[in-house]
């Protein structure tokens, strides 16, 4: 239905949340009040999805995230199904914390373990919880022994964004390959602090003088919106794409392709989990109908 519609042949990843429901409220989550909504996806309603996405779109990779995944009972199910009878590359999005037995289950089917941070110490325990910089630091080393590469995610506030080289230091310190730095985007719980906001642009552009400057052994990915002109124009095929590096699926099975879109209810498509099929379901702010252009990301 996709291809029938927008033209995409393939999809390269499936961001697939598993789950709303989260063992943090982040005061910059873009999930909001849904933190508190029971909507999953089981075993087979993954299963399914994945394996259309392979055979129908040549998707080779999926990101399991939630809300929290390692909170989803069957996580190492759906790992297993997804590395050893699907053969894609898995990886996963987590908040670190006492994630350390199920981490030691799933490793042997893992490629990538990516831990989000908001800073160093109190810093990151102020907008996460409470001991999340302690745990998340203890399961990078856990996957660092377990032979699983890590990577590690922040998204810039005007709290944190004097720690990135600070964060990026500590990381390396541990092995991890790659930072990747998100623009703050004000839904969720992010609409609740304003305060998170940076208010000038120029912030950005001493950011990234420091990165370019800096001797950092891991590699910084960075959302093209930090910074002071924000992300370039990206042309594209003026009949649209035919392939795409991404999609996200929340809980409820609404499939979003710009990240720009994802926790604003601008789904064009919808996965229906019973019948095992995509639906088209358009509507006036829908992420076609608005064109609303995907985020750039670029090496720092």
């Amino acid at each position: 239905m996709i291809e029938e519609v927008t033209g995409i042949k393939k999809i390269r990843m499936l961001y697939l949340q598993l789950l709303y429901r989260c063992n943090f409220t982040c005061l910059h989550c873009f999930h909001g009040k849904r933190l508190q909504y029971a909507d999953a996806f089981t075993v087979d309603e993954a299963a399914g999805l994945l394996t259309l996405m392979r055979d129908e779109y040549g998707t080779e990779a999926v990101t399991l995230l939630g809300g929290e995944p390692f909170v989803h009972r069957d996580l190492a199910q759906v790992v297993r199904h997804a590395k050893e009878e699907l053969g894609l590359r898995v990886e996963i999005c987590t908040n670190g914390y006492r994630i350390e037995r199920r981490l030691t289950e799933i490793a042997p089917s893992l490629d990538l373990l990516r831990v989000s941070l908001e800073g160093v110490g109190s810093t990151n325990d102020g907008i996460r919880k409470q001991g999340s910089y302690k745990s998340a630091l203890e399961a990078l080393r856990l996957a660092r022994d377990l032979g699983v590469p890590t990577g590690a995610t922040m998204t810039v506030t005007s709290r944190n964004i004097a720690e990135v080289l600070p964060l990026g230091r500590a990381l390396a310190q541990l092995g991890v390959r790659q930072l990747k730095l998100h623009h703050l985007r004000p839904v969720g719980n992010a609409a609740d602090h304003p305060e998170l906001l940076v208010t000038s642009t120029s912030a950005y552009g001493r950011l990234r003088d420091e990165l370019a400057s800096a001797d950092l052994s891991l590699e910084v990915i960075v959302d093209e919106d930090l910074s002071e002109d924000g992300a370039p124009q990206v042309c594209a095929p003026s009949d649209g794409p035919r392939e795409i590096d991404r999609i996200e699926v929340d809980p409820r099975g609404a499939l979003t392709m710009s990240c720009k879109a994802v926790g604003k209810d601008a789904h064009a498509f919808w996965y229906e989990k019973a019948a095992g099929r995509i639906v088209h379901k358009p509507s006036s702010v829908d992420e076609l109908t608005l064109a609303v252009p995907d985020v750039v990301y670029g090496r720092a």
